[in-house]
């Protein structure tokens, strides 16, 4: 079983479905059991960033909306709302801890362009520094190419790969990798390890992220995908609860492992 051994700098990728409630609404109770073990993962003196979505689906849960907006000005509009509520969320929460929170709004052209991705790292590793916690998430009010054809699970990957992580955990709304479909499937079971990501691999995790995000499995496969080529240990695991991460970093079978 492959294990994650001697980690000094995490990447923490959540998504909408493990932030919000059906309704779009945010689910405090579990942000703030994620927050709690992330500032308890710092406090052991493990760097921690934070890759996070949700802006346009808490944008549109504030807004009251059934759903994201299907226009991509109206995705904008809802992140620009959800984005300074997430913020002010987490800037509060992590402050309960001691903690202190620096956001980074990250577009495509940022780390293509090598004068700017220069200048993104710097500031990552001063961040480190000053002992803050990272909080990313893609520009979406602006970047209109990622929020019709991006995603954060890429991104977290990017990020990881950029601040030389040694490790990368994507929490989701499911357990993992299936060989089957485990919402249609009640014999799918668990893919444990994955020590190469191919075409046969990426069949099995067809399908669409949920009704406020954008992701879906074949997104973290993606991720992970850049991650191991950047020789980053990943999992994927279900972040229903925030306190099983303390399961992966203490080497223990949780999720998916996708060995670099």
């Amino acid at each position: 079983m492959a294990v994650l051994k001697d980690v000094k700098r995490i990447v923490v990728k959540v998504g909408t479905s493990t932030l919000t409630y059906n309704t779009g609404k945010t689910n405090i109770r579990r942000m703030h059991k994620l927050v709690s073990v992330l500032s308890d993962i710092a406090n052991s003196g493990v760097e921690v960033a934070l890759v996070t979505s949700g802006a346009i689906g808490v944008g549109a849960g504030k807004l009251g909306l059934s759903a994201k907006p299907a226009d991509t000005p109206g995705r904008q509009a809802a992140a620009t709302i959800g984005q300074c509520e997430l913020m002010f969320m987490y800037d509060k929460l992590f402050g309960e801890y001691g903690h202190t929170v620096g956001q980074l709004l990250i577009t495509k052209s940022d780390v293509e362009n090598d004068e700017r991705r220069e200048n993104l790292i710097n500031t990552f590793n001063r961040l480190f520094d000053f002992g803050a916690i990272p909080i990313i998430n893609e520009n979406d009010s602006v970047a209109v190419d990622e929020i019709v054809y991006g995603d954060n699970d890429s991104l977290s990957a990017i990020v990881a790969k950029l601040i030389n992580a040694d490790a990368l955990i994507i929490l989701t709304d499911t357990d993992g990798l299936f060989d089957g479909n485990p919402r249609e499937d009640e014999d799918a079971k668990l893919i444990h390890l994955v020590t190469k990501i191919d075409d046969k691999l990426m069949k099995l995790a067809g399908g669409n992220g949920s009704s406020f995000g954008t992701g879906g499995m074949v997104t973290k496969l993606h991720a992970a995908k850049i991650a191991m080529e950047a020789g980053i240990d990943t999992i994927v695991m279900n972040g229903e609860d925030p306190t099983d991460i303390y399961k992966a970093l203490d080497g223990k079978q949780i999720g998916t492992f996708f060995k670099a």
